[in-house]
C-alpha cells in the first residue's frame, strides 16, 4: 500500500475545513495512554476530546468515539516508528475530531517486518490465527482500548456511546470493514475507503464456493471465536468508496491474502478492484446491509475534497 503518507495527510488536512483557534487558545494535543495488559491491551493508544464536548450542555449528551485505525504504510519492527507516524500528524487528528464533533481514538498497533505476512494494520487472516501473541487479535485489543477510554472519560463526567464510528482508507479501510463484521454490536457506522481491493463479503458461499475470512464469513467462528451476527450487522451503516482508476490491490500480495484466496477472488469476482465493485455492492444489498457504495470517476488511490466532504457528512450523520 504505497502513497499512504500523502493520502493520510490529505485526509486530515481537508477535513480541517475552517476549524481555527485563536492565538490565545492552547494548541490541541493528543493524550497518550500507555499500554495496559491488565486492561486487555498491550500497546498504547492516543485520544483527543474536542473542548466543546466538555461544555456543560454537551456533557449531558452521550458522545461518540471515532476510531481511526493506524496505518503507517510500511513494515517496521520498531514500535516507535508507528507511534511517531501518529504524533507527527497530531494536528490532523485533532482537526478531524473537531470537524466531526467526536472523541478520536488512535491505536498504536505494530506492523512487523520480521513477520511481514501478518498484516496487522489490515486485520488480515494471519492476525487472527497467528500463535505470536504480540501480533494476535488486535480487534480484541481495540475493544479493550475503547472500553478503557470510556471508563476514563466517565470519570471526567463525559459519557460516551458503547458503539463507535470507524474511518479508514486502504489498509485501515480493510481493518475498519473487517472490525465491523467481527464486532457489529459495537459499531454505529464505518467509512471504508479502497479496502485492499475487496470488502469482506457478508456471505459464506458464492457460486457454490466457500468464502473463508477475509473473503467472506464462512469460517468466522473458527478463526474469530464467533460467527457473523447478521442482525447486528444490519444496524451498522457503511460508506464504501473507491476511485474508478484505483488499481491499488492487496489481493495479489502474500501479506494481504494467501494464494488460495487470491485465486478464488480472481475466479469469482475479477482481477481488479473496479471489476469486483458491482458484485461486492450487490452482495451487501442482497443481504440487506445499510451500505452505500460510491465509485468516483477519474480518481486513483487517493482522497479528493469531494470524497472527504462525503465522508465527513456521513460520519456526522451517524454520530
Amino acid at each position: 500500500m504505497n502513497k499512504l503518507a500523502f493520502i493520510i495527510i490529505f485526509i486530515f488536512t481537508a477535513a480541517a475545513g475552517t476549524a481555527q483557534t485563536t492565538p490565545q487558545s492552547p494548541k490541541p494535543t493528543l493524550t497518550k495512554i500507555e499500554a495496559s495488559p491488565s486492561n486487555g491491551f498491550s500497546y498504547s493508544y492516543f485520544i483527543y476530546v474536542p473542548p466543546v464536548l466538555r461544555d456543560i450542555k454537551q456533557a449531558k449528551v452521550k458522545q461518540t468515539i471515532l476510531v481511526l485505525p493506524n496505518n503507517t504504510g510500511k513494515i517496521d519492527d520498531d514500535l516507535k516508528v508507528h507511534e511517531d507516524y501518529i504524533t507527527r500528524r497530531e494536528g490532523q487528528y485533532t482537526d478531524i475530531a473537531s470537524k466531526i464533533g467526536a472523541v478520536v481514538l488512535v491505536p498504536v498497533f505494530p506492523r512487523p517486518k520480521t513477520a511481514w505476512k501478518i498484516y496487522t494494520h489490515a486485520l488480515d487472516r494471519d492476525s487472527l490465527t497467528t500463535d505470536k501473541k504480540e501480533y494476535k487479535r488486535f480487534d480484541l485489543q481495540l475493544l479493550a482500548m475503547i472500553d478503557h477510554a470510556r471508563r476514563s472519560l466517565e470519570q471526567e463526567k463525559l459519557r460516551t456511546d458503547k458503539r463507535v464510528l470507524l474511518m479508514g482508507f486502504s489498509a485501515s479501510g480493510m481493518f475498519s470493514d473487517r472490525f465491523a463484521f467481527l464486532h457489529p454490536e459495537r459499531v454505529k457506522a464505518a467509512a471504508v475507503g479502497s479496502p485492499g481491493g475487496w470488502p469482506i463479503a457478508p456471505v459464506s458461499v458464492y457460486r457454490e464456493k466457500k468464502l473463508r475470512y477475509p473473503i467472506g464469513v464462512d469460517d468466522l467462528e473458527s478463526v474469530a471465536g464467533r460467527g457473523l451476527k447478521i442482525k447486528s450487522l444490519r444496524k451498522v451503516s457503511f460508506f464504501v468508496y473507491l476511485g474508478d482508476q484505483d488499481d491499488n490491490d492487496s489481493v495479489p500480495f502474500g501479506d494481504g491474502y494467501e494464494e488460495e484466496d487470491k485465486e478464488l477472488i480472481f475466479e469469482l469476482f475479477g482481477k481488479t478492484p473496479v471489476e469486483r465493485w458491482e458484485i461486492s455492492k450487490k452482495l451487501y444489498q442482497e443481504n440487506r446491509l445499510r451500505a452505500e457504495f460510491k465509485l468516483y470517476p477519474g480518481i486513483k488511490h487517493t482522497i479528493t475534497k469531494e470524497i472527504m466532504a462525503d465522508i465527513t457528512a456521513f460520519l456526522q450523520a451517524h454520530k
